[in-house]
């Protein structure tokens, strides 16, 4: 099947929100100064994402095994839900807009056709974080929830994706990654117990090892 029949099959959500769509690309037409670094943000600010997961990890070492086995669960809890998300996309298979709104304003370049729109992979990403990190931070789940306002926002500021595409991107990512949480801290955490008793100790937890001679 060629490029252009695969578009044509796909689905077009322009009639859901393209006046909000194009609303936002207007304002992003209005605003040249800021194209270039939301471009760089929307493509490059899920790093964001991983050092907060790090900084958890890093604090997990203090706080005992439950918290570490959050901390280790986060990026898995993440990646099963943009497996979900890539699930989905397939399913839905909604043409982007730069195809089926061609005048609109758009910053970033536009996908291949098969490259479909709904849900969002940077926001459902960016959704996961900040429920993988709920459960074990709630401060840097905050401010994981501040980065992933701005990078839904600039989704559809470059013109990759529909209103509806980020809010469903958090709608399936939010409660994904938070169920994966909670399953590992309640079947995990005796694995992560054992092995911050092994070789891996030092990556696990920050108290130092109890010696038989010390414990006397």
């Amino acid at each position: 099947m060629t490029a252009a029949a695969t578009a044509q099959l796909a689905f077009d959500g322009s009639g859901i929100d393209g006046s909000l769509f194009s609303s936002v690309t207007d304002f992003a037409r209005a605003t040249p100064w800021l194209n270039t670094p939301m471009e760089v943000w929307t493509n490059f600010g899920l790093g964001v994402f991983a050092i907060l997961m790090i900084t958890g990890w890093w604090h997990a070492r203090r706080r005992g095994t439950r918290a570490m086995t959050l901390a280790l669960t986060a990026p898995v809890a993440v990646l099963t839900a943009f497996a979900a998300a890539e699930v989905v996309k397939r399913i839905v298979a909604e043409v982007r807009p730069c195809r089926s709104m061609p005048h609109a304003y758009v910053v970033d370049a536009c996908p291949a056709p098969s490259d479909y729109a709904f849900p969002s992979g940077h926001s459902t990403v960016a959704a996961a974080s900040v429920a993988a990190l709920f459960l074990l931070d709630r401060r840097l789940s905050a401010i994981a929830a501040v980065f992933a306002v701005v990078e839904g926002f600039s989704r559809v500021y470059v013109g990759a994706h529909y209103p509806h595409d980020v809010l469903g991107s958090a709608v399936l990512a939010l409660p994904v990654a938070l169920l994966v949480s909670l399953a590992a801290r309640r079947w995990a955490t005796p694995l992560v117990g054992t092995l911050s008793h092994g070789a891996l100790r030092p990556l696990l937890t920050a108290e130092p090892a109890v010696t038989a001679r010390s414990a006397r």
